[in-house]
């Protein structure tokens, strides 16, 4: 598919001026403008990240009111739920708060929610189980902030509440004795954007201090941090991004039993980057809770034992096998559906449903198809009596919103812009998709229907040096908001030694102003025709190293190409 080429700029008098004062690369410090470092003291802070950076927890509204609550379960021997969704979030969250809990305090125990049995964030059979149990302090991390009802029954029943959250507040709070949430609209905590196992985190530096615990208390849980972050798609600026540079620290020089076991599973040789925690490890994790039940991804995180941590690994592993089989084929049946569908290459929707798919890998096939054919996408299976699934919309267009509108063919829905969830009657899935489609064709544009390929900055060939991929190098950890640099480089041509490898990927070998470059294009085997016609190209790339026979050199990583006539 054709993508749309959006190539950034920047402010030339902040380059300059960052220029003068860094005296690195233009282009170099055309990436930090665009990132929001635009004076040399910003540029310090991010190349070296320090936890002295970390802002004082108890700027955080409630948190002195959390931090009391604790303090008095432990002084009065309170038995303490630690609870927490059955995502890589929240069972990080609850595996770094029971162990540092663990470590002052008992009886303490964890809980966390069957996905298919209870559904997401709090349940009525996760406080019934604390009522049962005698717990009368539960600490939710990663949900609870629109549990307002469920929250009000557990205080009927006498059991309190601190949230830890840090999804988006409803107008109505819960009645908890604490909310910890730096999105609440009276909280002056000075960043917004901490996944839930990093306001969790926060709570542990307060009870550090207020317990006159020494720093290490808290900081042996920063890699679950980092896969936290990494796994949440939460942007990777200001606080995330010194506790995910330090995370993977941990994570390659000295991590938790349970990580190295799911690393050792991996056969992971090279460092761990933030990219490789989303690929190699938030898969596992997610896994567990995809396929059966999300607990033993907190044994397997608070596990000591080296043997013991590998069989929860392997439990994960095997999970993990199942979940890319079960995607792999839903995704193989729904695209031989869609083609056999009239008229689907003129839909602007895609609903499609399947009784027997798999519950919990729908919202990764409604990805898949999204990549196929990049339009907004839902996937529906059958759920007990009813019908449910999920959706994934393509940039730049308000899925929930869509969602909303044709409510009245729904028995439940949530989300937000660019994902959803829903469930309806099986009779009514026919009219709902018919719906959809009459909503999405009128909202999105033509634009919206193609892909974007942001592309930050041109660059020539003659730039690409050792010192430059080393500066570059140093603006990881890349995620969200922080993106690896995407470069475009113009009238490129070929040398004549590019070739077709694996029937659909293309090996470059390409040259400007006579300086040549190698290169890997996954998946762009159809595009071999543009080497072949001897006339200027562009390519958008990404840099990085290859290793081949104990040899190190910069290659070129190609996303797209196009004539250099467009």
């Amino acid at each position: 598919m054709q993508k749309r080429w959006n190539i950034l700029s920047a402010d030339e008098k902040k380059i300059a001026v960052l220029h003068d004062s860094l005296k690195i690369n233009s282009t170099l410090c055309q990436l930090l403008v665009q990132r929001g470092i635009d004076d040399y003291e910003k540029a310090r802070h991010f190349f070296r990240p320090s936890l002295e950076d970390l802002h004082s927890p108890w700027l955080m509204k409630d948190m002195q009111k959390a931090v009391d609550r604790i303090q008095t379960a432990f002084s009065k021997n309170e038995p303490i739920l630690v609870y927490g969704d059955y995502d890589v979030d929240g069972t990080t969250s609850v595996a770094s708060m029971y162990q540092f809990l663990a470590a002052l305090h008992e009886p303490i125990d964890f809980y966390i929610p069957h996905r298919y049995r209870e559904g997401y964030g709090i349940s009525k059979a996760g406080i019934d189980f604390a009522k049962e149990n005698g717990y009368t302090l539960i600490i939710s991390l990663d949900c609870g902030i629109k549990s307002a009802d469920l929250i009000a029954y557990a205080q009927a029943l006498g059991i309190d509440f601190i949230v830890c959250d840090h999804h988006l507040p409803d107008k109505i709070l819960p009645p908890a004795v604490a909310i910890l949430n730096p999105k609440q609209a009276d909280c002056g905590y000075p960043y917004k954007e901490l996944c839930g196992c990093g306001v969790g985190f926060k709570l542990m530096m307060a009870l550090s201090e207020a317990c006159k615990l020494p720093a290490e208390a808290y900081l042996k849980y920063i890699d679950l941090a980092a896969i936290a972050i990494a796994a949440d798609i939460v942007p990777v600026t200001g606080e995330n991004r010194t506790l995910a540079f330090f995370g993977i620290e941990k994570v390659n020089n000295n991590p938790s039993t349970g990580i190295r076991a799911l690393i050792e599973l991996a056969a992971v040789k090279k460092r761990m980057s933030l990219t490789s925690l989303v690929f190699v490890i938030a898969p596992r994790v997610n896994a567990a809770g995809r396929m059966d039940d999300a607990r033993k991804a907190v044994q397997l995180f608070i596990e000591q034992d080296a043997a013991k941590a590998m069989e929860f690994a392997q439990m994960l592993h095997n999970d993990n096998t199942d979940r890319r089989e079960a995607d792999s084929n839903i995704t193989e049946e729904a695209l031989a559906l869609l083609e056999s569908t009239p008229n689907n290459q003129l839909r602007k929707t895609t609903v499609i449903y399947q009784e027997h798919w798999h519950k919990g890998v729908v919202g990764i096939v409604a990805s898949r198809l999204t990549e196929t054919y990049y339009r907004p996408t839902i996937v529906l299976t059958r759920s007990g009596e009813y019908a449910a699934g999920s959706a994934r919309s393509v940039v730049g267009f308000n899925l929930y919103e869509a969602v909303h509108a044709c409510r009245e063919h729904l028995l439940g829905y949530g989300g937000h812009f660019a994902a959803a969830g829903m469930t309806l009657e099986i009779a009514n899935v026919e009219a709902f998709a018919e719906a959809f489609e009459r909503e999405v064709s009128a909202r999105i544009t033509e634009e919206q229907l193609v892909p974007e390929l942001v592309i930050d900055a041109p660059i020539r060939f003659n730039e690409i040096t050792p010192g430059f991929y080393k500066i570059l190098c140093q603006m990881e950890p890349f995620g969200p908001d922080n993106m690896r640099p995407v470069f475009i480089a113009r009238n490129v041509s070929d040398t004549g030694f590019s070739k077709i490898v694996k029937e659909q990927h293309l090996k470059f070998v390409v040259k400007q102003n006579n300086i040549t470059f190698n290169g890997i294009g996954f998946n762009l085997a159809h595009k071999f025709s543009l080497l072949q016609s001897r006339q200027p190209f562009d390519l958008a790339f990404t840099i990085d190293e290859n290793e081949f026979q104990g040899n190190t050199s910069l290659q070129i990583k190609v996303i797209d190409i196009r004539s250099s006539q467009v």
